[in-house]
């Protein structure tokens, strides 16, 4: 097994995501913003993804040893350093996550319950209760719990799986789907700080985190068919959980129209 047989394996889910008609919903400024407000939540879990396999690839503790593979080493930390302190449109430095709580709220949508969601993470110190007790769409739920159960889980080439073919390999092509809508659709509205974000993401991920990460995958199974199982099963049901959190996203704001109707 290698990365063209787990690219064929996934090739249904990755098309479901590409062609989701969550793109075509949205229409209006509430629509855009029923999608950000759901959608933070993948860019925030993101940085756990990258922040576990920093911890598991190179030495986070001390005293300090050199970890196995100065590549993959690397890769994480330079991921690490774009991820956590970009330049952002107005040349601050800012981690993407923050980037992203700015565009929404320079365009109108609304950071409370994210920030009401981490504030309540703080209190418990328990991401699994903290996602249980919280009044997000069941589908973002689930989206969560599998983040965080990989993490927990703590094998590195799954977590890598989690992070490769549910994100990076991804994002890419996803991305310039919802950008083709936002420019299409709000050619008026000022979405600067938004389409920069995922302008930049496209950039990092096509042309250089997207490759390295591949590379992680085949550094970290090797010749070891089981890590290569595992990496299929958990890049799977990553994309699984995405096109539910699409469906979730597009739910709302279906429920939204219904209600204003």
């Amino acid at each position: 097994m290698n990365i063209d047989t787990i690219n064929n394996s996934i090739q249904t889910q990755k098309e479901q995501l590409l062609n989701h008609p969550l793109y075509q919903k949205v229409q209006t400024m509430e629509d855009l913003h029923c999608f950000l407000e759901n959608h933070v939540y993948a860019v925030w879990d993101f940085m756990s993804l990258l922040k576990a396999l920093q911890s598991k690839l190179t030495c986070t503790t001390t005293p300090w040893f050199a970890t196995p593979n100065p590549e993959t080493r690397y890769l994480i930390n330079e991921i690490v350093l774009a991820e956590e302190s970009d330049l952002t449109l107005d040349g601050k430095r800012q981690s993407h996550f923050e980037m992203y709580l700015e565009a929404m709220q320079d365009c109108g949508a609304s950071t409370l319950e994210i920030e009401a969601f981490l504030e309540q993470e703080h209190v418990t110190q328990n991401i699994f209760v903290s996602i249980k007790n919280s009044s997000l769409h069941p589908n973002i739920k689930a989206f969560l719990d599998f983040t965080f159960r990989t993490i927990e889980e703590g094998k590195a080439h799954e977590i890598a799986a989690a992070f490769t073919f549910g994100r990076e390999d991804l994002i890419p092509s996803m991305f310039t789907q919802i950008l083709k809508n936002f420019q299409r659709n709000f050619p008026e509205t000022d979405l600067r700080k938004l389409i920069y974000y995922f302008e930049r993401h496209i950039e990092l991920d096509a042309d250089d985190h997207g490759p390295k990460a591949l590379q992680m995958v085949v550094e970290l199974c090797e010749n070891d068919d089981q890590k290569w199982q595992e990496v299929e099963a958990v890049s799977l049901l990553a994309l699984e959980k995405r096109i539910g959190l699409w469906d979730a996203i597009e739910e709302l704001i279906s429920s939204r129209e219904i209600v204003l109707n």
